[in-house]
């Protein structure tokens, strides 16, 4: 088996990086269409790993600068969570 079919891009959601070439030969050519079907930069690290690598495969099989990619949406919690709620076992929302 070839090295680089191993190499995991993105340990979070173990995404290795043949296979963001191949969703990227299968015509998913935006950062986000990538986030939404591979899961990367979802997971503990947030893209810290990955997103550097993924944005690398999309430049060299695209043509287009790191420069000009947009950087994928962050999306923070809705709603704020206590951890003192959370250690209780419990959520408490007040509007």
């Amino acid at each position: 088996m070839c090295k680089e079919k191993r190499t995991v891009a993105c340990r979070c959601e173990d995404v290795t990086l043949d296979e963001i070439r191949d969703y990227i030969g299968m015509g998913y050519t935006d950062l986000e269409e990538l986030k939404r079907v591979l899961r990367i930069s979802m997971g503990r690290c947030q893209g810290k790993t990955c997103l550097p690598i993924v944005m690398r495969e999309l430049s060299i099989a695209t043509g287009v600068p790191l420069s000009e990619m947009k950087p994928t949406t962050f999306r923070p919690p809705t709603v704020g969570i206590l951890l003192g709620d959370l250690a209780k076992g419990g959520l408490v929302h007040e509007e």
